[in-house]
């Protein structure tokens, strides 16, 4: 008996020195919305899973899903929440019918710059905010920050579009709240999986169609099928991504693992900002030489846009509390921002 007592005070010695020693290993399953071949959109999904599973030395293990795989890429969240699977990589702007305010955590048309979002998500609330958002629509989920590419383009087009009368009965593939924006001047939008883009334009499906940065739309062929590429992409200034983790999943982990998984995320994010940042220049300078007209879109059809975009913002914040409460929190710290942004940056110009 004195033996047993002896060697259970020492286990437990064992137990208290080591910490974490004994706790549960993670074994999560992470469906991905986008190909982990995708500069900065899909490649952090790979990156956080190998760098989870070093930094825990395998107490974290992720096992990623390409697209469609386990899950269909519109049904990480559902899938999430109902703990199908522990994880999911995702754009969560695919989730507005079912999270009104959920886009703008993921992009909004003349919104902030990339660096100037996370400011605002990691220092303004917006962590918090999104975790009650999902709450308050009845979702079992946890959401981390896990990836951020800068400006898309503004859409590959078949003809050159000269005025915002050119969008009316154009058939689009347009996400968030751009497309509630592109649906106000008249355009029928629909929203498909980036794989399915290439045929959709090729057959004529569509007319026309936005996804993200050109070192992601040249992997994704879109310049094979037509010619014009509209600039900027005042849709979408910033795209985020998340890492959506089932609650009780999350719950389930110890202190240092839910650390781990933070700061792989914030890693991610800053990885994938700056993976778009290099190559994206020279992608650009590439398509011109193959034949593809990039052109800006003029000042006045900008402001055109934006006026419209603030309808679409307030008719989006009368309708849904969550909605409402972001929204603001996100247009008071613009206020202060933009007095910064004006002043401290050069001229890109110049």
């Amino acid at each position: 008996m004195k033996l047993f007592k002896a060697l259970a005070g020492i286990t437990g010695a064992i137990a208290l020195s080591t910490g974490s020693a004994f706790a549960d290993d993670l074994r999560w399953k992470m469906p991905v919305a986008f190909a982990t071949n995708l500069p900065g959109l899909g490649s952090p999904a790979a990156w956080v899973a190998d760098n989870l599973t070093t930094a825990s030395d395998g107490s974290i293990q992720v096992r990623v899903y390409e697209p469609g795989k386990l899950v269909p890429p519109f049904d990480i969240l559902q899938s999430v929440s109902d703990g199908k699977v522990s994880a999911g990589y995702t754009w969560i702007g695919y989730d507005q019918g079912k999270v009104p305010a959920i886009p703008l955590f993921a992009a909004v048309p003349f919104g902030m710059k990339p660096w100037a979002y996370i400011g605002w998500y990691y220092y303004g609330g917006g962590h918090e905010m999104l975790q009650e958002v999902y709450d308050n629509k009845g979702f079992k989920v946890h959401a981390q920050l896990c990836g951020i590419i800068g400006p898309e383009t503004a859409g590959w087009y078949s003809n050159k579009i000269e005025s915002l009368d050119d969008y009316k009965g154009m058939k689009i593939r347009f996400a968030g709240l751009g497309g509630k924006v592109l649906e106000k001047l008249g355009a029928s939008v629909t929203m498909m999986p980036g794989g399915e883009l290439y045929q959709a334009l090729e057959k004529g499906t569509i007319d026309a169609t936005e996804f993200s940065m050109p070192a992601i739309d040249q992997i994704l062929g879109f310049d094979q099928v037509v010619k014009y590429n509209l600039f900027p992409g005042w849709h979408q200034q910033f795209t985020a991504q998340y890492m959506l983790i089932n609650k009780d999943e999350w719950n389930k982990a110890t202190k240092a693992q839910k650390a781990l998984v933070e700061a792989s995320c914030t890693a991610a994010t800053t990885r994938g900002l700056a993976e778009g940042e290099y190559k994206n220049g020279k992608v650009l300078a590439g398509f011109q030489e193959k034949g593809v007209q990039a052109d800006q879109i003029p000042r006045e059809v900008l402001e055109e846009l934006k006026a419209v975009t603030e309808e679409v913002l307030e008719e989006e914040a009368s309708k849904d509390a969550d909605f409402k409460r972001v929204y603001e929190s996100q247009s008071e710290f613009m206020e202060t921002y933009k007095v910064w942004d004006t002043r401290a940056y050069v001229p890109a110009d110049l």
